[in-house]
Formats: C-alpha cells, sequence, structure tokens
C-alpha cells in the first residue's frame, strides 16, 4: 500500500519468469498495475527476460492525464524490442493501457500517447477484489483498465494453447474497436474488444456439411 522500490519489481517480473522458463507454468501475461520511478536499466532488463520467455507485460499508462510520448511514465514506457542478450527482438512484449469512462471515452486523468500507448480499456469505477471493505472495492485508474488486457491475454491463451506471446500482442490490438476519443492518442486508436478478439484466437470451425439426400 504504501508503494515499493524498482528492486522489488524486478525480483516480482523474475519470479513470474523462472514460473513458466524453469517450472512450465503457462503464463501468458504478467499485469503491471503499477507506476512510478525514472528509467531503470535494470527493470527494462527485467521486462526483456520476460518476453525472452515469451510473455506479455501489461502496463498501466499511468494517471497524469498528459502525453508520455513526451514524459515517458514506466514501465508501460518501456519497449520490449531487445532480448536480454542484446539481440533484437523483432517485436515488443510490452502492452500499455490507457483509461476509459463508462462511456467510452478516455479518462481525463488517464495518460495516452500515439507512439507509447498500445490501446485503452475500461478504468472507471471498476469494481474488483480488495482487503477489507467485505472484499470488494471501487476504483478508477489505468491500473484498473490494464488488468483487463491480461485478463483478455489470458482468455487468447486459453482458446487457443500454443499461440505465441507475439502473435497474440497482434491479435489484441488488430481486434481493438476504433474510437474517436482515442485516435492519435494511442497506438491503435481503439478501445480493447474481447469479443472480436476471442473470435480471432480461436476461429470457429466451418460448419459440418449436411448429407445430401438424393432419390433413386
Amino acid at each position: 500500500a504504501a508503494g515499493g522500490y524498482i528492486s522489488d519489481a524486478v525480483r516480482a517480473l523474475d519470479y513470474l519468469t523462472d514460473l513458466k522458463a524453469r517450472h512450465g507454468i503457462e503464463l501468458a501475461a504478467i499485469n503491471s498495475s503499477w507506476t512510478g520511478g525514472g528509467h531503470s536499466q535494470s527493470l527494462a532488463d527485467a521486462i526483456d527476460r520476460a518476453g525472452d520467455a515469451d510473455i506479455l507485460v501489461v502496463a498501466a499508462a499511468g494517471t497524469d492525464g498528459s502525453d508520455v510520448d513526451v514524459d515517458p511514465v514506466y514501465p508501460g514506457a518501456y519497449a520490449c524490442t531487445t532480448r536480454a542478450d542484446g539481440a533484437p527482438r523483432g517485436w515488443d512484449c510490452v502492452i500499455s493501457v490507457a483509461g476509459l469512462r463508462r462511456d467510452g471515452t478516455l479518462a481525463s486523468d488517464s495518460n495516452w500517447g500515439h507512439t507509447t500507448v498500445d490501446l485503452a480499456a475500461p478504468g472507471t469505477e471498476i469494481v474488483s477484489t480488495h482487503p477489507g471493505d467485505d472484499g470488494y472495492a471501487s476504483y478508477s485508474g489505468t491500473s484498473m483498465a490494464a488488468p483487463h488486457g491480461a485478463g483478455a491475454v489470458a482468455l487468447c491463451a486459453s482458446t487457443a494453447p500454443g499461440l505465441s506471446a507475439r502473435r497474440m500482442r497482434e491479435l489484441v490490438l488488430d481486434s481493438t474497436e476504433p474510437t474517436p476519443s482515442l485516435a492519435g492518442r494511442t497506438r491503435t486508436g481503439g478501445r480493447l474488444d474481447i469479443g472480436s478478439l476471442l473470435e480471432r484466437c480461436a476461429p470457429k470451425p466451418p460448419p459440418t456439411p449436411r448429407p445430401v439426400l438424393v432419390d433413386e
């Protein structure tokens, strides 16, 4: 509740990466509903290691109401395009998520960025599990929007086992719903559309042809 240190975030990411890399846990995405601190090479390297393990890092864009292309906010502004050994990855393992109001427009306190923020998801008055308060509470912010993105990746992975993180990222971004308030403010200009995403992750097989009866 009082925050933490970048070193804690590095250990957390490496713990989850290790679960998949060494222990075979099928982990598709890491939700990162937090922001804070400037650029950290150690954290960037930890995110790269997650990408090397074929894991997507879904990050909150932040709630400063600002353009993060100009003033980066981390971890959403990291570009996971380099492998831990320094070689080019060829794709970005980070998905940065802005927050939407109930009416589907960009929340006034949500950060945005045409090249840094990928898409938006619901982030206002979201009811979620919470210590105390009878187990539930309502909050607003991109920290509530990012879990929608991570959950969407998990759903995609559950319907299409073996799908690579790179392909899942492409499907999440390609299936967004164009949204006027996001035009020019996110990479896709759209909001998360889980229904469209699932249709792309696991397309329905064509119907089985019915037998044709022929009179003799």
